[in-house]
């Protein structure tokens, strides 16, 4: 009897963590943004994802990630992208990703900061205060109250009484 309720207690828990479909979205981006890079010839992939925040406010969707990542044998320029070894004793990455997307159905992508290097890196003082600032300005996008007019944004008219 216990095996059965641990294992949903197991289950529960892992499915009031799995990543949202805007988690999921940064993932893939920071993987491109850094698969995209000219200086690497082997390709990495998503090792873990640690300490996700996502707020949402009037002016969007904020998404905070912390993604550690590992170097595979598969070369950038081969089209397989699929079951690649890990390599160990490479470079492991963790990048930290700040996105702020609209409320739309679709959601664009309002601001973004990404910053990738080895842990300690991430962990010197000035690269944190640094990596701080530039995730508050993100997360700050789109709230500005003395929004930009455009013509036509309230182009209204009213026909006159015939």
């Amino acid at each position: 009897m216990r095996f059965p309720l641990a294992l949903c207690l197991g289950l529960v828990a892992l499915a009031t963590t799995s990543p949202s479909p805007l988690q999921r979205r940064v993932v893939r981006e920071v993987l491109d943004y850094v698969n995209g890079r000219s200086n690497a010839q082997l390709l990495f992939k998503e090792q873990a994802v640690e300490g996700a925040v996502e707020r949402e406010d009037p002016s969007g969707t904020f998404v905070q990630l912390r993604v550690s990542l590992v170097q595979t044998s598969c070369k950038k320029r081969t089209q397989q992208r699929q079951n690649c070894r890990t390599l160990e004793n490479r470079r492991k990455p963790t990048c930290l990703a700040c996105y702020k997307f609209d409320n739309s159905n679709v959601p664009k992508v309002l601001d973004k900061y990404h910053n990738c290097g080895p842990s300690h890196q991430l962990a010197v003082k000035e690269f944190k205060h640094r990596d701080e600032v530039e995730c508050r300005a993100v997360e700050e996008a789109g709230k500005s109250s003395d929004a930009l007019y455009l013509p036509g944004m309230y182009a209204f008219s009213k026909g006159l009484p015939a």
